[in-house]
């Protein structure tokens, strides 16, 4: 179960998109798309691995897609991921201070 969800979050992009969705809030893809530097098709895509792997919900809202990260993950899921985006807020963190 977790091979997956690993693969989904080793890719740089889909990492900074669960960054960004870790504030709790919903966030429309063209704002994931300005963020990230992501055309729409890409951001798409990105998002449907995230999707398929069980890490966000969507909604959609018009002609956009809003997402989330899943309230309903696994409690071992959502623990894994705690610790990886907290790992990469540190590295961000350390990366800024260094700068």
């Amino acid at each position: 179960m977790m091979v997956p969800i690993l693969a989904a979050i080793a890719e740089h992009t889909r990492l900074q998109a669960l960054l960004l969705l870790a504030d709790g809030s919903e966030h429309c893809v063209c704002e994931l798309m300005q963020k990230l530097d992501a055309t729409q098709s890409r951001m798409s895509r990105h998002m449907q691995v995230l999707r398929q792997a069980g890490l966000v919900v969507d909604r959609r809202d018009a002609q956009w897609v809003r997402y989330r990260l899943n309230p309903d993950m696994p409690p071992g899921v959502h623990a894994v991921l705690k610790a990886i985006l907290a790992a990469e807020q540190g590295e961000r963190t350390e990366e800024r201070k260094i700068a």
